[in-house]
């Protein structure tokens, strides 16, 4: 992994940062820091600290998870997808691994330094957060959608014996 200052002139409006207006892209560069990973590089391993929020600029990411000793994959992410949500307001390890699978271009903001960002503007800062804030809520309302699809599965199968 290499950590260039900032190989974008601005960040590009894609992910949480897509409702942030164009002319304030310039401006969140100045914050966080740009990530470059290689094929098979471990971004974040399972049940170590971590305290940023990454959003992924180029790439391809796997989360996986491993439930009893077998590694499973719960998501496959790209561009505009972000890792590290949770732990910025609710910090603890990390619950899965995410591993680069093609080179990886990510821009990464610490909690400390998004406070900064809210405090030197409030206008981009309160975009930033209700940009976060609706992709949270997008992936929860699919969390809650693939459960429900799931215990319907299970309790269709036990009425019946089959799915």
């Amino acid at each position: 992994m290499t950590t260039p200052s900032s190989p974008l002139p601005e960040l590009p409006g894609v992910g949480f940062l897509a409702k942030v207006p164009a002319e304030h892209s310039a401006f969140l560069t100045g914050f966080g820091k740009f990530l470059r990973y290689h094929k098979d590089d471990i971004v974040i391993a399972e049940g170590a600290p971590q305290q940023s929020l990454s959003l992924v600029l180029v790439g391809t990411l796997h989360v996986i998870s491993s439930a009893d000793a077998r590694p499973i994959l719960l998501a496959a992410l790209g561009e505009g997808d972000s890792i590290g949500e949770i732990n910025l307001f609710d910090p603890a390890t990390a619950s899965a691994t995410v591993i680069a699978r093609t080179d990886c271009l990510i821009w990464s903001i610490t909690r400390a330094e998004l406070d900064s960002l809210v405090k030197e503007d409030s206008t981009i800062g309160l975009s930033v957060m209700k940009g976060l804030l609706g992709q949270l809520s997008r992936r929860l309302r699919h969390m809650n959608e693939k459960l429900a699809t799931s215990e319907k599965w299970i309790s269709d199968y036990w009425k019946t014996g089959r799915p």
